[in-house]
């Protein structure tokens, strides 16, 4: 095929705004792409941009309206963009979030091809809880039914979908944001020192156990710091009450925007310590692995998945087993950066793989007769 495709991509917040996995995939993506002789068009929430210039790098934008809430923010962007993309000439659309679910009976009315990528479990996530937990459920089962390809980021999500909505679907990770860098400031800045730390990145939300995690570490016996990268743009109880530990040894950043910066708190840490517990692949624990840095995870059919090829100690969801493995960690250092040391990240998390697979699959889908 010489046709030079016209992609579209909704659900995420928007191009260049990276907040979360999905912001980076986009970000990564269309920036590929452009150079693969694609046109890409990315949806923008426009209440997150003073500024809204029409092109960015090669890639289109489209700012359509958006609300400040939790709940609503998405559905509530993605139905206008939606609209506007089925009257648009785009060759196929990729849609991000298993939330747009419903909105998979517009592009099949307008005779839209598209791919849909349904991140993880999150009619489990404790945020959704309620009426967010069963239209997850409900969303997440017409993704299956009313898009033309499922894309899942792990195989233990294949086989989720497989069983729970008895849907194939095509697994293509993400890749790492880390940055070639010398630049410590950031360090000066919380006035930390190089291999003092143990560092959590992700956002203050119940399921990435944020709360547990720091109060296993001052449960346990070690005397290093931990450093706590993320926060949420809204208001919430958990987070708050997160934010709220006062220790000396605790460091809270919030956001850290700055690729370099991030970068640094990464590749300076003593270790990794990864309590994400619903999801396939996560963006955060591919950077630990990038920087073959020593990490310390929940104990998860997805994180085991991700580090099977790694020597890592595994932690419950319990205060008391987080500080073990902590003290566990400090005994048993030394030999697990000799077991690591040869350790190189799978090319599935490398992202030229990752968008060969995404310009295959666009192909496949352009060129089928679903739709």
């Amino acid at each position: 095929m010489n046709k030079k495709l016209k992609v579209a991509i909704i659900g995420s917040r928007g191009y260049p705004y990276v907040y979360s996995g999905y912001e980076t995939l986009v970000k990564e993506l269309s920036e590929r792409l452009i150079l693969k002789n694609y046109y890409i068009t990315v949806y923008c929430h426009k209440s997150l941009y003073d500024e809204r210039p029409r092109y960015i790098n090669g890639i289109k934008l489209i700012y359509t309206p958006s609300v400040k809430l939790k709940i609503l923010s998405q559905i509530y962007n993605s139905f206008f963009s939606f609209i506007h993309a089925c009257f648009s000439d785009y060759d196929i659309i990729l849609v991000l979030n298993s939330a747009n679910g419903p909105f998979g009976i517009l592009t099949k009315i307008f005779g839209k091809k598209t791919c849909i990528n349904v991140d993880g479990m999150e009619w489990l996530r404790p945020k959704w809880r309620g009426f967010g937990s069963v239209y997850y459920k409900i969303s997440s089962k017409l993704a299956t039914i009313l898009f033309d390809q499922v894309i899942t980021d792990s195989y233990e999500m294949k086989k989720i979908y497989l069983k729970k909505f008895d849907s194939d679907s095509e697994v293509i990770a993400y890749g790492h944001t880390m940055i070639e860098s010398s630049n410590n400031n950031i360090l000066d800045k919380y006035k930390l020192l190089s291999n003092d730390y143990f560092l959590i990145v992700g956002r203050l939300i119940p399921d990435n156990n944020s709360l547990q995690i720091i109060n296993g570490f001052l449960n346990s016996k070690t005397t290093k710091k931990i450093v706590v990268v993320g926060d949420v743009p809204y208001k919430d109880k958990y987070a708050d009450l997160v934010k709220s530990i006062k220790s000396k040894n605790v460091i809270f950043t919030g956001y850290i925007k700055n690729q370099n910066d991030l970068t640094q708190l990464y590749r300076n840490c003593y270790c990794y310590i990864h309590g994400h517990e619903f999801g396939g692949t996560n963006p955060t624990l591919i950077n630990a692995l990038y920087l073959n840095l020593e990490i310390l995870a929940l104990n998860t059919i997805f994180n085991v998945e991700m580090l099977k090829n790694k020597k890592v100690i595994f932690f419950s969801k319990n205060i008391n087993d987080i500080s073990n493995a902590i003290n566990e960690f400090e005994k048993k250092i030394k030999s697990l950066k000799k077991i690591n040391k040869n350790y190189t990240i799978p090319d599935n998390y490398l992202w030229e793989t990752i968008v060969n697979k995404y310009s295959l699959l666009f192909k496949k889908v352009v060129n089928s007769k679903v739709g």
